[in-house]
């Protein structure tokens, strides 16, 4: 059970992963996200690439934009005035930044919504280490800002991806469509990370609901993609990619692919799915289809604002699956790193 606040919350902080906006920022975008770990400029040359195709823009900033103002609106219509801040781990606006501005506007606790469903060290222990050191650079002034839960069981999150797959199955060939096969993805972290958290039992609790939903409970696959590590460390497996040629192979009919790791249509989406997943698959001469992300659907907003409600006003915790609703705030030690 979450354990409302005692004093009054007078912010709601969206905390993202940030991305470029433009072919100027690509490359100290990178360097931001690969600080402090041994990747070569090989990976990084071909990772700015993938930005190249999208002339130097990931969509995760415009998003967050999309976000902040749907938030804002939902907010507005409830006679809420609780305002929306949003800042970065790796690019403008910088968390340390919007803590300041919260600081210098007043703002003495907030929430934090982190855009990741999961439990894991980089989807969850990571944005909470980057909280602690931005309030810790701002200093006294800055406000107590406390990380909402994660939601990857919460009807907001779920719903939306059951009818994306729905539609997604609806485009496919109509021959292909009822032998079509699904598949969900998500981002693969290390082996030795995966370990100390939760986050492939929470993606099975996801997947399942979701393959519940549309008829297909038991009937699905989860494979991993994005992956980012030396080749040498282990990582979670199967890859999107192996896993289209495997059932290509197989003699699968068609698939559809439910990016259920993701919140909204970042670069991991469009690039790795809908570009090399999708090249692999029309290479294979199987039909696929993406599903789409929950973005600002507007039952996913209203989850953002039941996530608010607990911390505030002690409003009970809504989760769909068996094991409830994740407690915050997190034990100590949760969502170890990978050592």
């Amino acid at each position: 059970m979450t354990t409302p606040s005692t004093t009054p919350i007078d912010a709601l902080l969206v905390v993202s992963f940030g991305g470029p906006e433009g072919p100027d920022d690509v490359v100290p975008f990178l360097e931001n996200v690969t600080w402090g770990r041994a990747i070569g400029p090989e990976r990084l040359a071909e990772v700015g690439a993938h930005y190249a195709l999208f002339d130097g823009v990931s969509p995760i900033n415009g998003q967050c934009r999309d976000l902040v103002a749907a938030l804002e609106s939902a907010l507005a219509a409830r006679g809420d005035d609780l305002p929306v801040y949003w800042g970065n781990r790796n690019w403008h606006p910088l968390l340390q930044d919007t803590i300041a501005q919260m600081a210098t506007d007043g703002v003495e606790r907030a929430v934090a919504f982190v855009t990741s469903a999961y439990s894991s060290f980089s989807s969850c222990r990571q944005y909470l280490d980057d909280i602690t050191r931005a309030r810790a650079a701002v200093g006294d002034r800055a406000p107590v800002i406390e990380k909402l839960r994660t939601f990857h069981d919460h009807p907001g999150f779920v719903d939306p991806f059951v009818d994306a797959v729905r539609a997604a199955f609806a485009s496919l060939p109509e021959d292909r469509r009822d032998a079509a096969e699904l598949v969900f993805t998500a981002h693969s972290i290390p082996g030795a990370m995966a370990a100390g958290c939760d986050y492939e039992e929470q993606l099975a609790v996801t997947a399942e609901l979701v393959a519940g939903a549309v008829g297909r409970s038991g009937r699905w696959e989860l494979v991993f993609q994005s992956r980012s590590g030396p080749p040498h460390v282990p990582w979670l497996e199967p890859d999107i990619g192996d896993h289209l040629e495997t059932r290509a192979r197989a003699g699968a009919a068609a698939m559809v692919m439910a990016p259920i790791g993701f919140v909204s249509d970042h670069m991991e989406v469009v690039y790795d799915l809908d570009t090399e997943a999708r090249a692999i698959a029309d290479a294979l001469g199987l039909p696929v289809a993406r599903a789409a992300t929950p973005g600002t659907d507007p039952r996913f907003i209203s989850m953002v604002l039941d996530l608010v409600d607990e911390r505030r006003a002690g409003a009970v915790p809504v989760a769909l699956g068996p094991a409830g609703p994740r407690q915050m705030p997190c034990p100590p030690g949760c969502c170890p790193p990978a050592s």
